[in-house]
């Protein structure tokens, strides 16, 4: 009895002790979401990082911002920090006029690729009037071996992996020059990734396949709208999607998505969203899964898991590829988040008597024409009202 009391005294001592707390569990990681619009025959993107910096790739056709100008300021508070226009094809920057008016743009990107549209030339316009900033993905000369990267927070990083002019020539001579010449761009965050193609070409994807680049991607948007030329099967086995966005227009006349890429995406093994089937796709990542629902049908949302296991380059680029750790018309943008203030001010351009482009104060093509007559412009937006960038400087 006496025996008893003693346990059950030294139980309330023991159990009277301070002891370790248990550990608080892990707090969720803050998602970063992914809205692939439905536009019709075209294409765009919103991506909304886990600290709220945006960017929107592609603005679908013209007839699309009736519903995505008033869609995006439903989803943003602010201007959306960095546009990016893959190519000047209408069906990529239809849409992007009234978006960059209505809901506003810091920052334009485009591939400097030139191409005599006047929709081509309308936005040009506007993003001179608009856009505090204009950049290209031209690589930084003093880290060539790096590839273009800007980073959203949280460790969220969007990396540019093509074009890389002046290292890398555009391609030509293929199907579509515009199309291969597309802004190619892969976005990571934690184990997950998503890769945007624009409408690149087979050319393209051959090109970057013989880059050290893991192209390993949680999510794929798809090529060309699910075109028979792109998502080759060879480019499809190094990006290993879990799911693949094909965003196309209901009954449209070119046929996409073809039998041809649907089989391919198949047999790859990704899980297959349509905006014409399905309407807008939402995909949320927190780093270790993806989970995307479509705004139309019954299906339940898809979870798939992300593979990436390291950096987006493999290894040093060699010598005659380009990249930098960002870049805005060739200057550094450190990938922590914070996209920087424009790096022009002070800098007057200038535009030779009879020429449709205008160029920087000191390119060597004016030092050239020194007695040649010239308008000179006191900031890049004055300068894009009346000319286009020329490419021997890139402005």
């Amino acid at each position: 009895m006496a025996l008893a009391r003693l346990f059950l005294v030294l139980f309330a001592l023991l159990a009277a002790l301070p002891g370790r707390a248990a550990p608080a569990p892990t707090p969720p990681a803050r998602p970063l979401t992914v809205y692939f619009f439905d536009v019709g025959q075209g294409d765009a993107a919103l991506i909304v990082s886990p600290t709220g910096k945006t960017v929107l790739i592609d603005g679908g056709p013209p007839e699309a911002d009736e519903a995505l100008v008033p869609r995006l300021r439903q989803l943003l508070r602010e201007p959306i920090d960095l546009v990016i226009m893959t190519h000047p094809h209408l069906d990529h920057l239809g849409g992007l006029a009234k978006i960059i008016q209505g809901v506003g743009a810091k920052r334009f990107m485009d591939p400097g690729f030139d191409h005599p549209s006047e929709a081509y030339r309308k936005l040009l316009d506007v993003v001179g009037q608009k856009v505090g900033q204009v950049m290209t993905p031209t690589p930084n000369p003093s880290a060539p071996e790096t590839l273009l990267s800007v980073g959203l927070g949280e460790g969220v990083t969007l990396t540019i992996l093509w074009p890389r002019t002046p290292r890398d020539a555009f391609l030509d001579d293929t199907r579509s020059d515009v199309n291969a010449n597309s802004i190619v761009t892969k976005l990571t965050y934690g184990k997950t990734a998503f890769l945007f193609t624009g409408d690149a070409e087979p050319e393209t994807e051959a090109f970057l396949l013989t880059r050290p680049i893991d192209f390993t991607s949680t999510v794929l948007k798809v090529a060309h709208h699910g075109g028979k030329h792109s998502s080759t099967a060879p480019f499809l086995a190094a990006v290993k999607p879990q799911a693949a966005v094909i965003s196309c227009g209901a009954r449209n006349d070119y046929g996409h998505p073809t039998p041809e890429a649907l089989e391919r995406l198949g047999k790859a093994g990704a899980r297959i969203f349509r905006t014409d089937l399905q309407g807008e796709v939402l995909a949320v990542s927190n780093g270790t899964t993806v989970t995307l629902t479509a705004q139309k049908g019954r299906s339940a949302p898809v979870v798939v898991t992300g593979q990436t296991t390291g950096p987006v380059a493999k290894g040093p680029m060699p010598s005659g590829t380009s990249g930098s750790v960002g870049s805005t018309r060739g200057k550094v943008v450190p990938a922590n988040g914070k996209l920087p203030a424009s790096s022009t001010k002070g800098m007057r351009y200038v535009s030779l008597k009879g020429s449709e482009v205008f160029h920087s104060e000191d390119c060597r093509t004016l030092e050239r024409a020194k007695t040649q007559e010239r308008t000179v412009y006191k900031d890049r937006a004055s300068a894009m009202r009346e000319r286009r960038p020329a490419k021997d400087c890139d402005p």
